[in-house]
């Protein structure tokens, strides 16, 4: 029988309802403005000590945060929803929060991560997609939680809510980073510099899925994920009519496009893992207009800090060559950001010998090979450079259909499950004697 069977059981139906809740409602990175307070009202109810806004993070080191207008735009549509102190706190795109309970006996400092934001995705509208089917599709047109983090969500909930009715049992500290902007290698960074990590004993997180893995498996670590940069280029030409005057244009579009596609003719590199792509491009202005503006959005990723180095030395060449090419000017903005990382083995035996007794995990993986990149990297690096021990686990699912695509979607029976694992690890060596 698990610990705490019962409290599990009880917090099912309401892990399932704030899924479904956070699933209706997404928000991309940085305008998590509903989705933090919603966490913050909940555990704010609970006890906890709330820092929310620029207490929970460091301005300056925010990656790729939305327009003025975009932010402003998203504020006011809000502003009914929610406190104006929060709102406040919150402005100009400072998301996410973070959340102590300490219960005032030695123990160790335990930090916990969970990712809060959705990404650019209209979701699908059919029968066979859930959360279509059960009416808890995204009510955000071109917005959706699809990469499990309304999941994430909600097991952090849930684990806040045993610490806060079981603290007699436990003691130490423990930290709660609800963090925005995941996507894109953005936001994890500027929870880090704010000092969160500088003094955690073991820091613990991990995602919904990426293998296809059955129900009741837990990875206690992961291995492969990639550094990455994310890079933003805009490429200004000269518009001109294209049948009168075609040699006073300069082409963005085209340069644009030759570096879109000559991007993948980087080699690729001999000492590990090393990726390249272009996810958006746009372009021109009208069929008989020389285009006189191209964007393109990339990223590059590597099995080593040097490798990703490497990719993004390569791409700046080819984004100049292309430039050139067609005698237009590119700016490069860097968006984002995410380093390597590795599990510390230690804490693959603490889960394993505190999970052994779990009732709803049937099977235990030491590492799970993945690949991806991930900017907990950051929150782990800080964590391990100060003498603590990090890992990243998987809880497997059924996957309906990959990650990122409109029909994602995963079993709701593996919240229980990673809350399960959670509590046992707060358990397992953490509790008093």
């Amino acid at each position: 029988m698990s610990i705490h069977h019962e409290f599990i059981q009880s917090m099912q139906p309401k892990l399932v309802k704030w899924r479904r809740h956070f699933h209706r409602n997404p928000e991309l990175g940085f305008m998590e403005y509903e989705t933090t307070y919603a966490i913050g009202k909940e555990l704010e109810a609970l006890g906890f000590t709330l820092y929310i806004g620029r207490d929970a993070l460091k301005s300056t080191s925010r990656y790729g945060v939305p327009s003025s207008k975009e932010i402003q735009q998203h504020e006011a549509n809000v502003s009914s929803s929610m406190e104006e102190s929060w709102l406040q706190k919150m402005n100009g795109g400072h998301t996410g929060l973070a959340a102590v309970w300490d219960t005032g006996r030695i123990g160790d400092h335990l930090a916990f991560r969970f990712d809060i934001d959705a990404l650019p995705i209209e979701e699908k509208a059919d029968d066979q997609h859930l959360p279509y089917k059960e009416g808890f599709h995204s009510q955000n047109p071109g917005v959706m939680h699809a990469c499990g983090h309304d999941g994430h969500t909600a097991i952090g909930l849930g684990l806040a809510h045993f610490i806060a009715t079981h603290t007699s049992e436990l003691n130490g500290k423990f930290t709660f980073l609800f963090q925005p902007a995941e996507e894109g290698g953005r936001g994890a960074k500027a929870m880090t510099d704010k000092g969160w990590l500088n003094d955690v004993d073991y820091f613990y997180s991990g995602h919904i899925g990426i293998q296809d893995l059955p129900l009741g498996t837990v990875a206690a670590s992961t291995k492969g994920f990639l550094a990455s940069s994310k890079w933003n280029v805009t490429f200004k030409g000269q518009s001109s009519h294209a049948g009168m005057k075609p040699e006073d244009g300069r082409n963005a579009l085209l340069a644009a496009a030759t570096a879109a596609t000559q991007l993948y003719a980087i080699p690729r590199h001999s000492e590990g893992v090393s990726r390249v792509n272009v996810g958006k491009l746009t372009a021109g202005n009208g069929r008989n207009i020389i285009s006189d503006y191209g964007y393109i959005e990339l990223e590059t990723r590597g099995e080593t800090k040097s490798i990703n180095d490497y990719m993004q030395k390569e791409a700046s060449r080819m984004i100049r060559a292309s430039a050139d090419m067609h005698h237009v000017e590119s700016t490069i903005d860097f968006v984002g950001e995410t380093e390597p990382m590795v599990c510390d083995d230690e804490t693959i035996s603490t889960i394993k010998e505190s999970c052994g007794s779990s009732s709803m995990i049937k099977h235990i993986i030491n590492t799970a090979q993945v690949s991806g990149s991930e900017d907990a990297s950051f929150m782990m690096n800080v964590v391990q450079s100060h003498g603590g021990k990090a890992t990243y686990m998987l809880f497997g699912t059924r996957l309906s259909d990959n990650h990122h695509s409109p029909a994602f979607d995963y079993e709701e029976e593996v919240l229980p499950v990673a809350l399960d694992t959670y509590i046992h690890i707060v358990k397992g060596g953490h509790s008093l004697e």
